[in-house]
């Protein structure tokens, strides 16, 4: 724990792509034959948490209609459990909701993920937050890249979360992201994971066989 950075989830999706919720996939992506989870698997969601929490001294988990399903799973992890009253408004608005979260509960930076993303390698988490500790003067964030694309985790000082919280309820975290590009760190990592993108069943299957046959 450092810092007292607050750990934001997004899991707020329909998942309509997937069929299934995508919180609730096993992780590692190991299943029996008929397609239920192991015993000896996590779930994205529990797995997400556990990996923010050794950088994070509080997790928080923002839901929508989910709540009911993803709640245990939540507490059983330790987690903060936030329902964004109106997830049917996107991505950013659980996004400003979990933000709005960290600053009521005292905490000035963030760690942010997507819960339909691989857990980042430990690697990465502890260099994302030591370039964020040692950042200069005027930078607000400093975000993972991989073969030049932008991923997650993300972690953001107050200026870009007040950027974030300030925005009109119909932007997105890439245009602020990109209007306050100056402000940004970019940091090359050697984790593919960061630009992983678990949208329908073909990428969970494509995942598990690249990563674990």
């Amino acid at each position: 724990m450092t810092m007292g950075l607050g750990g934001i989830i997004l899991a707020a999706g329909e998942s309509t792509r997937m069929g299934r919720d995508k919180a609730l996939l096993p992780w590692p992506p190991t299943t029996s034959a008929d397609g239920l989870q192991t015993s000896l698997s996590e779930t994205l969601l529990s797995a997400a948490i556990r990996t923010l929490a050794h950088h994070c001294d509080m997790v928080i988990v923002i839901v929508g209609n989910n709540e009911g399903s993803l709640a245990p799973i939540v507490y059983a992890s330790g987690s903060f459990l936030l329902r964004n009253p109106v997830p049917e408004r996107g991505q950013f608005s659980s996004l400003q909701t979990g933000l709005q979260e960290v600053l009521n509960r005292g905490r000035d930076a963030a760690m942010i993920t997507l819960v339909d993303r691989p857990p980042a390698s430990e690697r990465t988490l502890d260099a994302l937050v030591r370039a964020f500790e040692s950042r200069e003067h005027g930078v607000w964030a400093v975000v993972p890249e991989f073969e030049g694309k932008h991923g997650h985790p993300i972690v953001v000082g107050r200026e870009m979360i007040e950027a974030f919280l300030k925005a009109p309820e119909s932007s997105n975290a890439r245009q602020i992201e990109h209007q306050n590009q100056q402000s940004i760190a970019y940091l090359p990592v050697d984790d593919s994971r960061i630009v992983e993108n678990l949208n329908t069943p073909e990428d969970y299957a494509r995942l598990r066989v690249e990563e674990f046959s």
